[in-house]
């Protein structure tokens, strides 16, 4: 729901056709502390200071700073086997999709499938430090024109 600054509010907890919201969305990994970290990096996310996120948790939970997305990681004994069914699509807030996409590999993502069109348009399939595919899409301000 969007409020009337045009910010997201929380879920409506008075309208009757809505029965379940998203909770967080699960990453499962096999370091949770080193992966949680890489992402808050990427995304500007932070940890509840009164259950912070410490090498060796095997469940670690990190936030949008408004609250309204959460990533939960948790180590599961296999690694990554085939590609992902869901995955992230990130939209930079500031700067292009190529400047957001040289920082990303910087920070340690790998590009898998560069999908990019000659007219601007198109998006980069990367894949965090344990394999999980992502994808960097253009900026609002670039799809506008």
């Amino acid at each position: 729901m969007i409020g009337s600054a045009g910010i997201r509010s929380g879920p409506n907890w008075n309208d009757p056709k809505m029965t379940a919201y998203i909770s967080h969305t699960t990453v499962d990994c096999t370091d949770a502390f080193t992966l949680s970290r890489w992402w808050q990096t990427v995304l500007d996310y932070t940890e509840d200071p009164d259950d912070p996120n410490e090498p060796g948790h095997e469940e670690c939970l990190i936030s949008s700073r408004d609250g309204h997305h959460r990533l939960l990681f948790i180590e599961v004994p296999d690694t990554k086997q085939v590609k992902n069914r869901i995955h992230l699509d990130l939209r930079p807030v500031a700067g292009t999709r190529d400047t957001e996409l040289a920082r990303l590999l910087s920070l340690g993502a790998t590009e898998v499938t560069d999908l990019r069109k000659p007219n601007g348009g198109g998006w980069v399939v990367l894949a965090d430090p344990e394999g999980n595919e992502f994808c960097i899409l253009r900026s609002e301000a670039e799809q506008a024109g």
